[in-house]
Protein backbone atom coordinates (compact mmCIF):
# COMPACT_ATOMS: atom_id res chain seq x y z
CA UNK A 1 0.00 0.00 0.00
CA UNK A 2 3.04 2.22 0.42
CA UNK A 3 2.85 5.51 2.26
CA UNK A 4 -0.87 6.15 1.77
CA UNK A 5 -0.74 9.39 3.74
CA UNK A 6 2.49 10.70 2.20
CA UNK A 7 0.69 13.34 0.13
CA UNK A 8 -1.59 14.54 2.93
CA UNK A 9 0.60 17.59 3.55
CA UNK A 10 0.03 19.20 6.94
CA UNK A 11 -2.47 16.43 7.76
CA UNK A 12 0.02 13.59 7.31
CA UNK A 13 0.85 13.14 10.99
CA UNK A 14 -2.83 13.37 11.94
CA UNK A 15 -3.74 10.65 9.46
CA UNK A 16 -0.81 8.47 10.50
CA UNK A 17 -1.57 8.90 14.20
CA UNK A 18 -5.29 8.13 14.01
CA UNK A 19 -6.44 4.80 15.46
CA UNK A 20 -8.37 3.79 12.38
CA UNK A 21 -9.21 0.39 13.84
CA UNK A 22 -11.40 2.23 16.37
CA UNK A 23 -13.40 3.89 13.56
CA UNK A 24 -16.06 2.47 11.28
CA UNK A 25 -13.44 2.31 8.50
CA UNK A 26 -11.35 -0.28 10.31
CA UNK A 27 -7.55 -0.64 10.12
CA UNK A 28 -5.85 0.88 7.10
CA UNK A 29 -4.77 -2.57 5.89
CA UNK A 30 -8.43 -3.48 5.43
CA UNK A 31 -9.31 -0.46 3.31
CA UNK A 32 -10.55 -1.23 -0.18
CA UNK A 33 -8.54 -0.33 -3.28
CA UNK A 34 -11.32 2.11 -4.20
CA UNK A 35 -10.94 3.98 -0.91
CA UNK A 36 -7.14 4.15 -1.06
CA UNK A 37 -7.12 5.27 -4.69
CA UNK A 38 -9.77 7.93 -4.09
CA UNK A 39 -8.03 9.19 -0.96
CA UNK A 40 -4.73 9.55 -2.83
CA UNK A 41 -6.55 11.56 -5.51
CA UNK A 42 -8.06 13.74 -2.79
CA UNK A 43 -4.63 14.44 -1.29
CA UNK A 44 -3.21 15.50 -4.64
CA UNK A 45 -5.73 18.24 -5.37
CA UNK A 46 -5.50 21.79 -4.02
CA UNK A 47 -9.26 22.19 -4.16
CA UNK A 48 -11.19 21.39 -0.93
CA UNK A 49 -12.34 17.78 -1.15
CA UNK A 50 -13.92 15.47 1.46
CA UNK A 51 -14.94 11.83 1.37
CA UNK A 52 -17.93 10.44 3.26
CA UNK A 53 -17.18 6.73 3.40
CA UNK A 54 -19.16 3.67 4.27
CA UNK A 55 -22.68 3.36 5.67
CA UNK A 56 -21.87 5.84 8.49
CA UNK A 57 -20.31 8.36 6.08
CA UNK A 58 -17.01 8.49 7.99
CA UNK A 59 -15.27 11.75 7.11
CA UNK A 60 -11.91 11.96 5.33
CA UNK A 61 -10.58 15.14 3.76
CA UNK A 62 -7.55 16.94 2.35
CA UNK A 63 -5.58 19.87 3.70
CA UNK A 64 -7.61 22.46 1.73
CA UNK A 65 -10.86 21.24 3.30
CA UNK A 66 -9.77 21.61 6.93
CA UNK A 67 -10.09 25.44 7.17
CA UNK A 68 -13.71 25.25 5.98
CA UNK A 69 -14.75 23.25 9.05
CA UNK A 70 -12.55 25.29 11.45
CA UNK A 71 -12.90 24.01 15.04
CA UNK A 72 -14.47 20.75 13.91
CA UNK A 73 -11.00 19.80 12.74
CA UNK A 74 -9.15 17.58 13.72
CA UNK A 75 -11.82 15.67 15.67
CA UNK A 76 -13.86 15.33 12.48
CA UNK A 77 -11.34 13.00 10.85
CA UNK A 78 -12.75 9.47 10.74
CA UNK A 79 -15.93 10.53 12.56
CA UNK A 80 -19.39 9.73 11.14
CA UNK A 81 -20.75 12.78 9.34
CA UNK A 82 -23.89 12.92 11.48
CA UNK A 83 -21.67 13.44 14.54
CA UNK A 84 -19.53 16.06 12.80
CA UNK A 85 -22.41 18.08 11.36
CA UNK A 86 -25.45 17.52 13.64
CA UNK A 87 -26.62 21.12 13.22
CA UNK A 88 -26.91 20.82 9.42
CA UNK A 89 -27.64 17.12 9.11
CA UNK A 90 -31.30 17.67 8.20
CA UNK A 91 -30.04 19.50 5.11
CA UNK A 92 -26.99 17.52 4.01
CA UNK A 93 -28.03 14.09 5.28
CA UNK A 94 -30.67 13.49 2.59
CA UNK A 95 -28.24 14.75 -0.06
CA UNK A 96 -25.59 12.26 1.05
CA UNK A 97 -28.13 9.45 1.20
CA UNK A 98 -29.31 10.25 -2.32
CA UNK A 99 -25.75 10.31 -3.68
CA UNK A 100 -24.95 7.03 -1.89
CA UNK A 101 -27.79 5.36 -3.76
CA UNK A 102 -25.84 5.90 -6.98
CA UNK A 103 -27.96 8.67 -8.47
CA UNK A 104 -26.78 11.57 -10.57
CA UNK A 105 -25.22 13.27 -7.58
CA UNK A 106 -25.97 16.65 -6.09
CA UNK A 107 -24.98 20.17 -7.12
CA UNK A 108 -25.87 23.18 -4.97
CA UNK A 109 -24.68 26.75 -5.34
CA UNK A 110 -24.32 29.21 -2.46
CA UNK A 111 -26.27 27.01 -0.05
CA UNK A 112 -26.90 28.72 3.31
CA UNK A 113 -25.94 26.57 6.30
CA UNK A 114 -25.93 27.54 9.98
CA UNK A 115 -22.78 25.66 10.95
CA UNK A 116 -21.28 25.37 14.42
CA UNK A 117 -17.60 25.52 13.54
CA UNK A 118 -16.41 28.35 15.83
CA UNK A 119 -18.48 27.81 18.97
CA UNK A 120 -21.73 29.29 17.62
CA UNK A 121 -24.19 28.72 14.79
CA UNK A 122 -22.47 30.66 12.03
CA UNK A 123 -24.11 31.77 8.78
CA UNK A 124 -22.07 30.14 6.03
CA UNK A 125 -22.49 29.54 2.30
CA UNK A 126 -21.05 26.76 0.17
CA UNK A 127 -21.09 25.66 -3.43
CA UNK A 128 -20.51 21.91 -3.61
CA UNK A 129 -21.34 18.62 -5.28
CA UNK A 130 -21.88 15.16 -3.83
CA UNK A 131 -20.95 12.31 -6.18
CA UNK A 132 -21.02 8.58 -5.58
CA UNK A 133 -17.68 6.72 -5.58
CA UNK A 134 -18.08 3.20 -6.91
CA UNK A 135 -15.89 0.12 -6.92
CA UNK A 136 -14.90 -1.61 -10.18
CA UNK A 137 -17.84 -3.93 -9.54
CA UNK A 138 -20.23 -0.98 -9.53
CA UNK A 139 -20.89 -0.93 -5.78
CA UNK A 140 -21.15 2.49 -4.14
CA UNK A 141 -18.55 2.69 -1.38
CA UNK A 142 -18.69 6.35 -0.49
CA UNK A 143 -19.50 9.90 -1.54
CA UNK A 144 -17.05 12.56 -2.73
CA UNK A 145 -17.67 16.19 -1.76
CA UNK A 146 -15.97 18.85 -3.91
CA UNK A 147 -16.63 22.15 -2.18
CA UNK A 148 -15.90 25.86 -2.19
CA UNK A 149 -16.88 28.22 0.58
CA UNK A 150 -18.61 31.31 -0.81
CA UNK A 151 -19.54 32.95 2.49
CA UNK A 152 -17.48 36.10 1.92
CA UNK A 153 -18.77 36.59 -1.63
CA UNK A 154 -22.45 36.03 -0.76
CA UNK A 155 -22.42 38.23 2.34
CA UNK A 156 -20.30 40.87 0.61
CA UNK A 157 -22.70 41.04 -2.33
CA UNK A 158 -25.68 41.18 0.02
CA UNK A 159 -24.17 44.09 1.91
CA UNK A 160 -23.24 45.83 -1.31
CA UNK A 161 -26.87 45.65 -2.43
CA UNK A 162 -28.11 46.94 0.92
CA UNK A 163 -25.78 49.92 0.78
CA UNK A 164 -27.00 50.70 -2.71
CA UNK A 165 -30.64 50.42 -1.66
CA UNK A 166 -29.98 52.66 1.30
CA UNK A 167 -28.38 55.26 -0.95
CA UNK A 168 -31.32 55.08 -3.35
CA UNK A 169 -33.84 55.42 -0.51
CA UNK A 170 -32.12 58.51 0.85
CA UNK A 171 -31.85 60.21 -2.55
CA UNK A 172 -35.05 62.20 -2.17
CA UNK A 173 -34.84 62.91 1.58
CA UNK A 174 -35.38 66.60 2.30
CA UNK A 175 -35.98 66.60 6.08
CA UNK A 176 -34.56 64.79 9.08
CA UNK A 177 -37.86 62.96 9.52
CA UNK A 178 -37.41 61.64 5.99
CA UNK A 179 -34.18 60.01 7.10
CA UNK A 180 -36.03 57.78 9.57
CA UNK A 181 -38.98 57.11 7.25
CA UNK A 182 -36.76 56.14 4.34
CA UNK A 183 -33.77 54.49 6.03
CA UNK A 184 -35.40 52.35 8.73
CA UNK A 185 -37.44 50.09 6.38
CA UNK A 186 -34.28 49.40 4.35
CA UNK A 187 -32.12 48.73 7.39
CA UNK A 188 -34.75 46.55 9.10
CA UNK A 189 -35.08 44.43 5.96
CA UNK A 190 -31.47 43.34 6.45
CA UNK A 191 -32.23 40.90 9.28
CA UNK A 192 -29.31 38.64 8.38
CA UNK A 193 -26.82 41.43 9.14
CA UNK A 194 -28.81 43.63 11.56
CA UNK A 195 -30.86 41.77 14.15
CA UNK A 196 -32.51 45.03 15.19
CA UNK A 197 -32.07 48.71 14.30
CA UNK A 198 -32.88 51.97 16.05
CA UNK A 199 -32.22 55.32 14.38
CA UNK A 200 -32.25 58.28 16.76
CA UNK A 201 -32.45 61.58 14.87
CA UNK A 202 -33.80 64.89 16.26
CA UNK A 203 -37.03 65.80 14.46
CA UNK A 204 -36.01 69.41 13.94
CA UNK A 205 -33.63 70.39 11.18
CA UNK A 206 -31.79 72.45 13.81
CA UNK A 207 -29.28 70.68 16.11
CA UNK A 208 -30.96 69.59 19.33
CA UNK A 209 -30.14 67.15 22.11
CA UNK A 210 -33.14 64.89 22.59
CA UNK A 211 -31.47 62.07 24.50
CA UNK A 212 -28.42 61.40 26.62
CA UNK A 213 -25.37 61.74 24.34
CA UNK A 214 -22.94 58.85 24.03
CA UNK A 215 -19.31 59.28 25.01
CA UNK A 216 -17.98 58.27 21.61
CA UNK A 217 -16.57 61.06 19.44
CA UNK A 218 -18.39 61.92 16.18
CA UNK A 219 -18.12 59.44 13.31
CA UNK A 220 -16.93 56.71 15.68
CA UNK A 221 -18.24 53.21 16.30
CA UNK A 222 -18.84 51.93 19.82
CA UNK A 223 -19.25 48.17 20.37
CA UNK A 224 -21.26 47.14 23.44
CA UNK A 225 -20.98 43.37 24.07
CA UNK A 226 -23.38 41.51 26.36
CA UNK A 227 -24.16 37.92 27.33
CA UNK A 228 -26.10 37.18 24.15
CA UNK A 229 -24.12 39.07 21.55
CA UNK A 230 -23.24 42.67 20.84
CA UNK A 231 -24.76 45.99 19.84
CA UNK A 232 -23.06 48.84 18.01
CA UNK A 233 -23.64 52.58 18.31
CA UNK A 234 -22.51 54.79 15.48
CA UNK A 235 -22.58 58.53 16.07
CA UNK A 236 -23.99 60.32 13.04
CA UNK A 237 -22.27 63.68 12.77
CA UNK A 238 -23.65 66.40 10.50
CA UNK A 239 -20.50 68.18 9.28
CA UNK A 240 -22.52 71.16 8.02
CA UNK A 241 -24.19 71.93 11.37
CA UNK A 242 -21.81 70.47 13.92
CA UNK A 243 -24.60 68.09 14.95
CA UNK A 244 -23.57 64.98 16.88
CA UNK A 245 -26.94 64.13 18.43
CA UNK A 246 -28.00 61.51 15.88
CA UNK A 247 -27.10 57.87 16.44
CA UNK A 248 -27.53 54.57 14.62
CA UNK A 249 -28.00 51.70 17.09
CA UNK A 250 -27.91 48.18 15.68
CA UNK A 251 -27.81 44.73 17.23
CA UNK A 252 -25.42 42.43 15.40
CA UNK A 253 -26.44 39.03 14.12
CA UNK A 254 -25.64 36.14 16.50
CA UNK A 255 -24.78 34.06 13.43
CA UNK A 256 -21.89 36.21 12.13
CA UNK A 257 -18.36 36.76 13.34
CA UNK A 258 -17.78 40.31 14.57
CA UNK A 259 -14.72 40.83 12.35
CA UNK A 260 -13.27 43.85 10.56
CA UNK A 261 -15.47 43.27 7.49
CA UNK A 262 -18.65 43.26 9.62
CA UNK A 263 -17.71 46.39 11.56
CA UNK A 264 -16.53 48.02 8.34
CA UNK A 265 -19.97 47.37 6.86
CA UNK A 266 -21.61 49.07 9.89
CA UNK A 267 -19.27 52.01 9.44
CA UNK A 268 -20.31 52.28 5.79
CA UNK A 269 -23.96 52.31 6.83
CA UNK A 270 -23.24 54.97 9.43
CA UNK A 271 -21.28 57.11 7.03
CA UNK A 272 -24.04 56.83 4.44
CA UNK A 273 -26.57 58.09 6.98
CA UNK A 274 -24.16 60.78 8.14
CA UNK A 275 -23.72 62.06 4.61
CA UNK A 276 -27.50 62.06 4.12
CA UNK A 277 -27.84 64.30 7.18
CA UNK A 278 -25.28 66.66 5.70
CA UNK A 279 -27.16 66.75 2.39
CA UNK A 280 -30.48 67.49 4.11
CA UNK A 281 -28.95 70.23 6.19
CA UNK A 282 -27.15 71.92 3.28
CA UNK A 283 -30.07 71.70 0.80
CA UNK A 284 -27.70 70.80 -1.99
CA UNK A 285 -29.30 67.49 -2.85
CA UNK A 286 -27.62 66.62 -6.12
CA UNK A 287 -24.09 67.69 -5.20
CA UNK A 288 -24.03 65.93 -1.84
CA UNK A 289 -25.72 62.81 -3.19
CA UNK A 290 -22.95 62.38 -5.76
CA UNK A 291 -20.36 62.90 -3.02
CA UNK A 292 -22.06 60.29 -0.81
CA UNK A 293 -22.29 57.72 -3.58
CA UNK A 294 -18.72 58.34 -4.65
CA UNK A 295 -17.38 57.93 -1.10
CA UNK A 296 -19.36 54.72 -0.76
CA UNK A 297 -18.09 53.43 -4.09
CA UNK A 298 -14.45 54.08 -3.26
CA UNK A 299 -14.78 52.41 0.13
CA UNK A 300 -16.45 49.36 -1.37
CA UNK A 301 -13.94 49.17 -4.21
CA UNK A 302 -11.00 49.35 -1.80
CA UNK A 303 -12.54 46.63 0.39
CA UNK A 304 -12.24 44.23 -2.56
CA UNK A 305 -8.54 45.00 -3.14
CA UNK A 306 -5.96 43.44 -0.83
CA UNK A 307 -2.38 44.34 -0.05
CA UNK A 308 0.09 42.70 -2.45
CA UNK A 309 2.55 39.97 -1.56
CA UNK A 310 6.15 41.11 -1.00
CA UNK A 311 8.55 38.28 -1.97
CA UNK A 312 12.25 38.43 -1.11
CA UNK A 313 14.28 40.77 -3.33
CA UNK A 314 11.14 41.99 -5.09
CA UNK A 315 9.22 45.22 -4.56
CA UNK A 316 5.49 45.21 -5.32
CA UNK A 317 3.46 48.41 -5.16
CA UNK A 318 -0.18 49.00 -6.10
CA UNK A 319 -2.47 51.96 -6.56
CA UNK A 320 -6.19 52.38 -7.24
CA UNK A 321 -7.67 55.77 -8.15
CA UNK A 322 -11.36 56.33 -8.83
CA UNK A 323 -12.09 58.73 -11.66
CA UNK A 324 -13.74 62.03 -10.79
CA UNK A 325 -15.99 61.43 -13.78
CA UNK A 326 -17.32 58.20 -12.29
CA UNK A 327 -19.42 58.15 -9.11
CA UNK A 328 -20.24 54.46 -9.36
CA UNK A 329 -18.32 51.34 -8.47
CA UNK A 330 -15.93 50.28 -11.22
CA UNK A 331 -14.48 47.01 -12.44
CA UNK A 332 -10.75 47.85 -12.36
CA UNK A 333 -8.71 45.60 -10.09
CA UNK A 334 -5.28 44.29 -9.26
CA UNK A 335 -3.92 41.32 -7.33
CA UNK A 336 -0.48 40.09 -6.35
CA UNK A 337 -0.05 36.87 -4.40
CA UNK A 338 2.37 33.99 -4.02
CA UNK A 339 1.70 30.39 -4.94
CA UNK A 340 2.70 27.65 -2.50
CA UNK A 341 6.04 27.26 -4.29
CA UNK A 342 6.81 30.96 -3.83
CA UNK A 343 6.04 32.05 -7.40
CA UNK A 344 4.75 35.62 -7.46
CA UNK A 345 1.55 35.91 -9.47
CA UNK A 346 0.36 39.35 -10.61
CA UNK A 347 -2.97 40.15 -12.24
CA UNK A 348 -4.41 43.43 -13.42
CA UNK A 349 -7.82 43.50 -15.04
CA UNK A 350 -10.77 45.59 -16.06
CA UNK A 351 -14.39 44.40 -16.10
CA UNK A 352 -16.64 46.31 -18.46
CA UNK A 353 -19.08 48.71 -16.83
CA UNK A 354 -19.23 51.06 -13.85
CA UNK A 355 -22.01 49.68 -11.68
CA UNK A 356 -22.75 47.08 -9.04
CA UNK A 357 -22.73 44.30 -11.61
CA UNK A 358 -19.21 45.24 -12.67
CA UNK A 359 -18.03 45.26 -9.05
CA UNK A 360 -19.65 41.90 -8.31
CA UNK A 361 -18.27 40.38 -11.53
CA UNK A 362 -14.84 41.81 -10.70
CA UNK A 363 -14.90 40.17 -7.26
CA UNK A 364 -16.01 36.84 -8.76
CA UNK A 365 -13.37 36.87 -11.50
CA UNK A 366 -10.60 37.89 -9.09
CA UNK A 367 -11.49 35.16 -6.58
CA UNK A 368 -11.95 32.44 -9.20
CA UNK A 369 -8.63 33.40 -10.80
CA UNK A 370 -6.92 33.02 -7.42
CA UNK A 371 -8.43 29.57 -6.93
CA UNK A 372 -7.48 28.40 -10.41
CA UNK A 373 -3.95 29.80 -10.04
CA UNK A 374 -3.49 27.83 -6.81
CA UNK A 375 -4.76 24.66 -8.50
CA UNK A 376 -3.21 24.95 -11.97
CA UNK A 377 -0.24 27.04 -10.78
CA UNK A 378 1.31 27.62 -14.19
CA UNK A 379 1.48 28.70 -16.98
CA UNK A 380 -0.54 31.94 -17.15
CA UNK A 381 -2.09 31.00 -20.49
CA UNK A 382 -3.57 27.84 -18.99
CA UNK A 383 -4.88 29.77 -15.98
CA UNK A 384 -6.62 32.33 -18.23
CA UNK A 385 -8.06 29.58 -20.42
CA UNK A 386 -9.51 27.82 -17.37
CA UNK A 387 -10.75 31.16 -16.01
CA UNK A 388 -12.64 31.76 -19.25
CA UNK A 389 -14.19 28.31 -19.01
CA UNK A 390 -15.18 28.94 -15.39
CA UNK A 391 -16.78 32.27 -16.30
CA UNK A 392 -18.84 30.53 -18.97
CA UNK A 393 -19.87 27.65 -16.74
CA UNK A 394 -20.71 29.40 -13.47
CA UNK A 395 -21.81 31.71 -15.29
CA UNK A 396 -20.26 35.15 -14.85
CA UNK A 397 -21.95 37.51 -17.30
CA UNK A 398 -19.19 40.00 -17.99
CA UNK A 399 -16.40 40.88 -20.37
CA UNK A 400 -12.97 41.48 -18.89
CA UNK A 401 -9.47 42.23 -20.03
CA UNK A 402 -6.70 40.70 -17.91
CA UNK A 403 -2.95 40.48 -18.02
CA UNK A 404 -1.66 37.66 -15.83
CA UNK A 405 2.03 37.34 -15.06
CA UNK A 406 4.22 35.07 -12.95
CA UNK A 407 7.75 35.75 -11.80
CA UNK A 408 9.75 32.59 -11.35
CA UNK A 409 13.18 32.41 -9.76
CA UNK A 410 15.59 29.71 -10.76
CA UNK A 411 19.39 29.48 -10.63
CA UNK A 412 19.51 33.13 -9.63
CA UNK A 413 17.58 34.23 -12.74
CA UNK A 414 14.13 35.81 -12.65
CA UNK A 415 11.81 34.95 -15.51
CA UNK A 416 8.69 36.96 -16.23
CA UNK A 417 6.04 34.82 -17.91
CA UNK A 418 2.75 36.42 -18.90
CA UNK A 419 -0.39 36.03 -20.96
CA UNK A 420 -2.60 38.87 -22.11
CA UNK A 421 -6.36 38.68 -22.68
CA UNK A 422 -7.13 41.92 -24.50
CA UNK A 423 -5.41 44.19 -21.96
CA UNK A 424 -3.04 47.14 -22.54
CA UNK A 425 0.59 45.97 -22.77
CA UNK A 426 2.74 46.07 -19.62
CA UNK A 427 5.75 48.38 -19.71
CA UNK A 428 9.26 47.12 -18.92
CA UNK A 429 11.63 49.66 -17.40
CA UNK A 430 15.17 48.34 -17.77
CA UNK A 431 17.97 48.90 -15.25
CA UNK A 432 19.57 51.20 -17.84
CA UNK A 433 16.48 53.45 -17.92
CA UNK A 434 15.18 52.24 -21.28
CA UNK A 435 11.50 51.41 -21.69
CA UNK A 436 9.93 48.67 -23.76
CA UNK A 437 6.23 47.99 -24.15
CA UNK A 438 5.58 44.25 -23.85
CA UNK A 439 3.29 44.21 -26.86
CA UNK A 440 2.02 40.83 -28.05
CA UNK A 441 -0.47 39.74 -30.71
CA UNK A 442 -3.99 40.62 -29.57
CA UNK A 443 -5.99 37.89 -27.86
CA UNK A 444 -9.70 37.74 -27.02
CA UNK A 445 -11.26 39.29 -23.92
CA UNK A 446 -12.44 36.95 -21.20
CA UNK A 447 -16.16 36.30 -21.41
CA UNK A 448 -16.42 36.49 -25.20
CA UNK A 449 -16.32 32.74 -25.59
CA UNK A 450 -14.91 29.74 -23.77
CA UNK A 451 -12.12 27.51 -25.03
CA UNK A 452 -9.97 30.28 -26.49
CA UNK A 453 -6.35 29.20 -26.93
CA UNK A 454 -4.01 31.63 -25.20
CA UNK A 455 -0.30 32.26 -25.44
CA UNK A 456 2.54 32.66 -22.94
CA UNK A 457 5.42 35.11 -23.37
CA UNK A 458 8.66 35.20 -21.40
CA UNK A 459 11.52 37.58 -20.75
CA UNK A 460 14.40 37.63 -18.29
CA UNK A 461 13.87 40.19 -15.53
CA UNK A 462 17.22 41.72 -14.69
CA UNK A 463 18.02 43.11 -11.24
CA UNK A 464 16.89 46.71 -11.14
CA UNK A 465 14.26 46.23 -13.84
CA UNK A 466 10.61 47.06 -13.18
CA UNK A 467 7.40 45.97 -14.87
CA UNK A 468 4.39 48.29 -14.86
CA UNK A 469 0.89 46.76 -15.16
CA UNK A 470 -2.06 49.14 -15.47
CA UNK A 471 -5.64 49.51 -16.63
CA UNK A 472 -6.65 51.59 -19.63
CA UNK A 473 -7.79 54.50 -17.45
CA UNK A 474 -4.12 55.43 -17.03
CA UNK A 475 -3.51 56.17 -20.70
CA UNK A 476 -6.75 56.35 -22.68
CA UNK A 477 -8.44 59.69 -23.30
CA UNK A 478 -11.30 60.66 -25.59
CA UNK A 479 -10.19 61.96 -28.96
CA UNK A 480 -6.59 60.94 -28.27
CA UNK A 481 -4.58 58.48 -30.33
CA UNK A 482 -3.85 55.32 -28.30
CA UNK A 483 -0.38 54.78 -29.81
CA UNK A 484 0.52 58.34 -28.90
CA UNK A 485 -0.68 57.79 -25.33
CA UNK A 486 1.43 54.62 -25.08
CA UNK A 487 4.44 56.61 -26.26
CA UNK A 488 3.62 59.15 -23.59
CA UNK A 489 3.72 56.36 -21.00
CA UNK A 490 7.09 55.18 -22.26
CA UNK A 491 8.48 58.72 -22.07
CA UNK A 492 7.17 59.15 -18.54
CA UNK A 493 9.00 56.00 -17.43
CA UNK A 494 12.25 56.54 -19.32
CA UNK A 495 15.28 57.14 -17.06
CA UNK A 496 13.20 56.51 -13.93
CA UNK A 497 15.10 53.34 -13.00
CA UNK A 498 16.32 54.99 -9.79
CA UNK A 499 12.77 55.08 -8.39
CA UNK A 500 11.51 52.23 -6.24
CA UNK A 501 8.16 50.55 -6.90
CA UNK A 502 6.18 52.90 -4.65
CA UNK A 503 7.78 55.97 -6.19
CA UNK A 504 7.07 54.71 -9.70
CA UNK A 505 3.38 54.34 -8.83
CA UNK A 506 3.27 57.88 -7.45
CA UNK A 507 5.13 59.24 -10.46
CA UNK A 508 2.65 57.66 -12.88
CA UNK A 509 -0.35 59.01 -10.99
CA UNK A 510 1.18 62.48 -10.92
CA UNK A 511 1.81 62.27 -14.67
CA UNK A 512 -1.54 60.86 -15.80
CA UNK A 513 -4.29 61.24 -13.19
CA UNK A 514 -4.98 64.94 -13.71
CA UNK A 515 -7.11 64.41 -16.81
CA UNK A 516 -8.16 60.80 -16.14
CA UNK A 517 -11.59 59.89 -17.49
CA UNK A 518 -11.79 56.40 -16.00
CA UNK A 519 -10.66 54.50 -12.93
CA UNK A 520 -6.96 53.64 -12.72
CA UNK A 521 -5.35 50.52 -11.27
CA UNK A 522 -1.56 50.15 -11.26
CA UNK A 523 0.79 47.41 -10.10
CA UNK A 524 4.57 47.85 -10.26
CA UNK A 525 6.95 44.93 -9.72
CA UNK A 526 10.62 45.78 -9.36
CA UNK A 527 13.43 43.25 -9.15
CA UNK A 528 15.92 44.08 -6.41
CA UNK A 529 19.41 42.64 -6.21
CA UNK A 530 19.85 39.97 -3.56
Amino acid sequence: MGDLFGAAGALRELYAGTDWAATSLGPVESWSPTLTTTLRTTFHTRFPVALFWGPEFALLYNEAYAPMIADKHPAALGTPARGVFPEIWETIGPMLEAAAKGGDGTWVENLRLLMNRQGFLEETYFTFSYSAVTSPAGQVEGVMDIAAETTAQVIGTRRLHLLRRLGDALAGAERRADLIDRALPVLRSAESDLASVVLMVPASDEPATTFEPLTAPPDMLTVLPDDTGASVHFRLADPAAGDDDSVLIARLSPHLTMDDAYLGFIRLLGRTLTQALGRIRARHTDRLLVSMERAMSEALQQSLLTQPAQPDHTQVAVRYLSSIAQAHIGGDWYDAFQLPDGTLTVAVGDVSGHDRSAAVAMAQIRNVLRGIAFTVRTPPSRILTDLGAAMAGLPVHAFASVVLAQIEVGAGVRTLRWSNAGHPPPALLGPDGSVRLLETPGETLLGVRAGVARTDHTIALEPGAAVVFYTDGLIERRRADLDERLRHLAVALTDRQHLDAEQLCDHLLESFSGDAEDDIAITVVKAVSA
